[in-house]
């Protein structure tokens, strides 16, 4: 797509749209709650320390052109950029926030994909029915165990591989409003 074409496209309102190196133009539903829950996942990750490499909505570099961007993504300290990207080999957690559009990707297609690429812990955070499933132990096509926990249930320690806790606090993410379910 020129730039041109670009700066003349009307895209729809509610979506962030992204423009990848290779040329792909992604269009993603943005909500508030969507972006709320990214944030206050942002806010446990700051825990970790200030430095600690955190990102959100970054490309991370996986094998067989799979590349993605998750909402929050949590790296190994000594991780280093491969080119411009990491590499999914650095990632110790990733984390999806569902939208009603994203429902099935978020549960089925990133967890075989993020299983088979040993990534070593993958949360599926969900506004809509207040939950958040964490899998661990990758495996083939998916993960070996999944454990889910309500919101308003206190802090959640979730282990990283590199001997570092996340404390991700169910009492703080954000609940959406009554008939929410718009993205």
């Amino acid at each position: 797509m020129s730039v041109d074409a670009i700066m003349h496209t009307e895209f729809p309102e509610g979506y962030a749209v992204f423009f990848g190196v290779d040329g792909k133009v992604i269009m993603t539903p943005q909500s508030e709650e969507h972006s709320s829950t990214i944030r206050s996942l942002q806010i446990d990750t700051l825990a970790l320390g200030r430095h600690a490499k955190v990102t959100s909505d970054v490309y991370l570099d996986f094998p067989a052109d799979e590349n993605s961007a998750p909402d929050l993504a949590i790296l190994r300290e000594d991780a280093q950029k491969q080119g411009k990207r990491y590499g999914f080999e650095d990632v110790l957690l990733i984390a999806e926030v569902v939208s009603v559009s994203s429902a099935r990707k978020d549960y089925d297609d990133c967890t075989a994909k993020y299983g088979r690429y040993g990534i070593p812990v993958y949360l599926i955070v969900d506004p809509y029915t207040q939950e958040v499933v964490i899998h661990s132990e990758p495996a083939g096509a998916g993960y070996i165990a999944a454990h889910t926990h309500k919101y308003g249930t206190g802090k959640l320690p979730i282990e990283l591989a590199d001997g570092r806790t996340f404390d991700l606090d169910l009492d703080e993410l954000p609940r959406p409003e009554p008939g929410a379910r718009t993205h």
